[in-house]
């Protein structure tokens, strides 16, 4: 009687946007378009070579549709195809973006301290349950007011999101990420921090506790090497750059404090 083939194991990276101007000025920048800022270029350009260093050139991409996901991306796609590698499908979609940050959104941290508290702000940032106050549909910060959003039905347009939406939207595309870890095993998923945040529940089974604690750095890779049932050989992977990792997760930390 043959045994069966084992199926090999599959690789999903992480990649959280390089540094943006939005994180330049401790901005809440949640679903508003902010630029990379010139660190942040460099940090996706690393990034990239760093993916070809480890042996881990994606054969299929997934990025949010903001800006600051969409070209750190590029970036590190242009990097693999100017080494020679093929160019891979880039798949882009909102359940990917950042979490939407509600009335917070536009607000530096410090003038959000200001306004509403420190404790209340680090409960709005940290907790997985609870979410700012929405803005409402005609406000600019609601995407109900962008033209890239127009198609989709407009009670699935945020107004403000905890933890648990992003999760919850997240999981539902999680399928279309399977897909290709299946069919090509090496993906990239290029988002945000807590769009991320939200994936590393699915991967690691983490608690709402545990992934409250979670930060992750800009323009690091994360990498998670998966088993046949895409669950991690290594709980909470490892990044690419250690060094670099710890430097960023320090400086998320702080974040926290104006």
């Amino acid at each position: 009687m043959s045994r069966r083939a084992a199926h090999p194991d599959s690789t999903m990276v992480l990649l959280r946007h390089g540094h943006s101007e939005g994180n330049l000025a401790g901005v809440f920048s949640g679903w508003l378009d902010v630029p990379l800022s010139p660190r942040g270029r460099v940090e996706a350009e690393r990034a990239g070579r760093s993916l070809l260093e480890h042996g881990c050139a994606p054969a299929a991409v997934h990025s949010s549709v903001l800006d600051r996901s969409v070209a750190t991306a590029e970036i590190v796609v242009g990097v693999l195809v100017d080494a020679g590698f093929p160019c891979p499908p880039i798949a882009r979609t909102w359940r990917l973006n950042e979490r939407h940050y509600g009335i917070l959104q536009g607000y530096s941290r410090s003038e959000a301290i200001e306004r509403f508290g420190e404790s209340q702000v680090h409960r709005w940032r940290r907790s997985y349950r609870e979410a700012p106050p929405p803005v409402s549909p005609d406000d600019p910060r609601h995407p109900a007011t962008d033209p890239r959003y127009s198609n989709m039905a407009r009670e699935r347009l945020p107004g403000t999101e905890s933890l648990a939406d992003v999760l919850a939207r997240l999981t539902e595309y999680w399928p279309a990420i399977a897909a290709d870890l299946r069919a090509n095993r090496t993906v990239l998923v290029v988002g945000h921090s807590n769009s991320l945040r939200a994936l590393c529940v699915l991967l690691d089974g983490l608690g709402e506790e545990e992934v409250e604690e979670l930060n992750l750095p800009t323009g690091v890779p994360l990498r998670y090497v998966l088993d046949a049932d895409l669950r991690p050989r290594r709980p909470g992977g490892e990044f690419l750059d250690p060094d670099a990792a710890r430097a960023g997760i320090t400086e998320v930390l702080a974040q926290g404090r104006a």
